[in-house]
């Protein structure tokens, strides 16, 4: 996304201007999507990143085919004793890793570099529509860009600034929000300002950011308890909301509990927010963040991984799971149970996390859990049941569902907590008002 808006200022800027200001030539090439379509990376930058990809993969190459046999201590092709064979192997593992995370730095660039977006001229009657608009409320509108990304959703800037005399009344009370019903209505599309975009509008020139808005939206609910002989729980949990209209419920269960766990599952989910905002795709995110673990040599410094990532403007949804527990999926009194067997982050060098796909609709919530909830539900009815719990209850409020399963839980254990407990849930609706329950708004 920061690279699409720096291609627009300011020689592409200018040369958008120019067209439209010209006469046929820019309706001759309207006409054609191939013409229009744009690269978000000037052909020399674009280059260069190229290159830097290969060298990438060429060093990723060279550490996976390196024989590494340089601790023996005789010169010949065996360890001498165990201690070197130990050494030998982690050696290889770490060389094997960083190989990996060349690879994924090679593919970001890559991708980066071939990325495009398509170029769509904005008819003049329909820009002077869009500045009179803005005129009336005391905005100055100067260059005005929409473009299609490659996924098919639109992007639109906007170089605008307050009226002097306006901003002089009104302060910096006038938000970008406003703007974004202003051309929503125009375009007739619904638009939301940027995450990255200033959020007020000045009486300097600016230029600001608005995407498609998503065609689902998301409310979220935690309940948690923390192990009654501890003060911190050691689960950590994250809602991230990426630019693209990906939303990714992320929880880490450390081992034991306290606070150890509890920094050791939030260095997790740190790390894990930071890798998907530099644009990691999650499997090679997970494997970086388990090499890490893998290769700090500290054994009891594990912790399980769930992530659930939707996209907001298909309701597709990826479950990626390590050594975590079960997740469920509520469609009315329906409910799906998705599990997964391996183990948790930092037990081996290489991991395979397993996925799983979802379509979800209108209504559906996603309910993740800690391990502590599946063991308090062993001291009374089991796990066996939970699905019909879930299934039962009348709440559509994702809070007090949570709330509502985190005390069933405790029920089931006498009110002790053996371990830390956490609920989260995830409630799905279209971005239609009739279709959100009445205690969600």
């Amino acid at each position: 996304m920061i690279l699409i808006r720096t291609s627009l200022r300011p020689g592409k800027a200018q040369e958008v201007s120019e067209k439209r200001k010209g006469s046929g030539t820019m309706k001759k090439r309207a006409e054609s999507r191939d013409d229009n379509k744009i690269t978000i990376i000037p052909e020399y930058g674009r280059q260069r990143l190229l290159t830097y990809a290969e060298s990438f993969r060429d060093l990723a190459d060279l550490f996976e085919g390196e024989d590494v046999i340089a601790f023996n201590s005789t010169g010949g092709s065996e360890p001498e004793d165990r201690q070197d064979y130990l050494w030998q192997r982690k050696l290889q593992e770490n060389q094997g890793l960083l190989a990996e995370h060349l690879k994924e730095m090679a593919h970001i660039m890559a991708e980066v570099a071939r990325e495009t977006c398509l170029y769509r001229p904005m008819g003049e009657r329909k820009y002077k529509q869009i500045s009179r608009l803005l005129r009336e409320s005391g905005i100055l509108l100067r260059n005005f860009f929409e473009l299609e990304r490659e996924d098919g959703h639109t992007e639109i800037s906007l170089t605008m600034k307050m009226l002097s005399e306006k901003y002089t009344k009104l302060g910096e009370h006038v938000c970008i929000e406003d703007v974004a019903d202003f051309i929503s209505v125009a375009l007739n599309i619904r638009l939301r300002a940027a995450r990255n975009s200033p959020q007020y509008l000045t009486p300097d020139w600016s230029t600001y950011y608005f995407v498609e808005e998503p065609e689902y939206h998301v409310l979220t609910g935690v309940a948690k308890a923390v192990k009654e002989t501890e003060e911190v729980s050691g689960d950590n949990y994250s809602f991230y909301e990426a630019e693209n209209g990906r939303m990714a419920a992320i929880l880490s269960d450390g081992m034991g509990s306290g606070k150890k766990a509890c920094n050791d599952s939030g260095q997790v989910i740190e790390k894990m927010e930071r890798l998907l905002e530099a644009g990691f795709r999650k499997e090679p995110a997970v494997q970086m963040i388990n090499g890490a673990l893998v290769a700090a040599g500290q054994e009891e410094n594990m912790s399980t991984l769930d992530i659930c990532d939707i996209n907001m403007y298909t309701g597709e949804c990826e479950f990626m799971k390590v050594g975590a527990a079960c997740s469920y999926i509520k469609r009315g009194r329906l409910v799906d149970r998705l599990s997964a067997l391996n183990f948790p982050l930092g037990v081996f060098g290489q991991i395979e996390p397993e996925t799983i796909h979802r379509a979800l609709q209108s209504g559906d919530y996603v309910i993740m859990l800690s391990d502590g909830i599946l063991d308090a539900l062993s001291q009374g009815i089991g796990e066996e049941m939970l699905p019909e719990i879930i299934g039962r209850t009348e709440y559509t409020n994702p809070n007090e569902i949570a709330n509502q399963i985190l005390t069933y839980c405790l029920k089931q254990s006498n009110g002790h907590i053996r371990d830390d407990m956490t609920v989260m849930v995830i409630g799905l609706w279209k971005k239609d008002a009739l279709s959100l329950p009445a205690d969600c708004e």
